[in-house]
């Protein structure tokens, strides 16, 4: 069975390394959002293809999800002693990736291409795309007027109040190289346990993907677990949008594109609210282990639809 996987963030790379540890590289691909993408001390910086790719690559720093294991912090710290900004922490690390990452795009390397070539040096055998090679930001709206998403999320913590969301060149957005061809040569298309608002809809916005994911079976895994998010602002945002954060708003915002929908055994009892089949498990995935688990329990169940 071939999967396309869509992720972004801690929660969608750890469901996408479970279903690498299952699947390989010719069953499975994963489209990752960059609409946080954003540029830092002039280095192009992706933090959820980052956390994706590091995930995969067992380089991911195991208490935060997020960032390089047995990272220093040198560089960031003695730019801040010379007056730079701290707020957004680059391990030394980390930012090898950042300067590379730059260098190679403003020789007109695609994205894409690059993001390829670190999967290899990294020992990655399946294919990980960003969404488009073309760069797309997502602006917050909120009480205090616009921001840049990570200005939202790091900087200020998202403290302040949600309105609404824009993707700021979104329309003149088109799909990495191969991307939607990995969709359509998919049995069925996976939306990880990422932020619907600010994760899974940039994804879903770029031109031809929702198109070529309509005819697929397509299996959402709820990032909302009891009412509260593992690690990110979705029910944050849900509850500033006036809509109750539970797995079941997260199922209605993707109503209309699923065949089924995976939500946390503690969250059981909301199956009846969902009129699509629905299963539910353990969807924590504390350990490496509990995400090959996860992983099994969803292929298992798409082959039941």
């Amino acid at each position: 069975m071939k999967i396309t996987a869509l992720a972004g963030g801690v929660g969608g790379a750890k469901l996408a390394h479970g279903l690498a540890q299952i699947l390989s590289s010719n069953e499975l691909s994963i489209i990752v959002n960059t609409g946080d993408d954003f540029e830092h001390y002039g280095l192009t910086i992706c933090p959820d293809l980052d956390t994706v790719c590091y995930t995969l690559a067992g380089l991911a720093n195991p208490e935060t999800g997020w960032g390089r294991e047995n990272e220093s912090w040198r560089v960031i710290e003695n730019a801040a002693k010379l007056g730079g900004p701290n707020w957004f922490r680059l391990g030394d690390q980390d930012i090898a990736t950042h300067l590379e990452r730059t260098r190679r795009l403003k020789e007109g390397q695609l994205l894409s291409e690059i993001t390829n070539d670190f999967c290899k040096a990294w020992g990655i055998q399946h294919t990980i795309f960003p969404m488009s090679d073309s760069p797309v930001r997502t602006i917050v709206t909120t009480d205090e007027g616009e921001l840049a998403f990570q200005e939202y999320f790091v900087h200020r913590r998202c403290e302040p109040r949600v309105k609404g969301f824009r993707f700021d060149k979104i329309e003149v957005a088109v799909p990495a190289l191969g991307a939607v061809e990995a969709i359509t040569s998919s049995d069925a298309i996976v939306i990880c346990p990422s932020n619907p608002w600010v994760s899974v809809d940039p994804i879903l916005k770029v031109a031809g993907v929702l198109d070529a994911i309509k005819n697929k079976k397509v299996v959402a895994v709820s990032p909302i677990i009891g009412g509260k998010t593992v690690k990110g602002p979705a029910a944050k945002m849900y509850a500033e949008l006036g809509i109750e954060p539970s797995a079941n708003a997260v199922a209605k915002h993707y109503q209309n594109l699923l065949s089924g929908f995976v939500l946390d055994t503690i969250d059981k009892d909301l199956k009846n609210n969902i009129n699509i089949p629905t299963l539910a498990t353990n969807t924590m995935m504390n350990t490496i282990a509990e995400r090959a688990q996860v992983a099994r329990d969803v292929l298992h169940f798409i082959r039941s639809l």
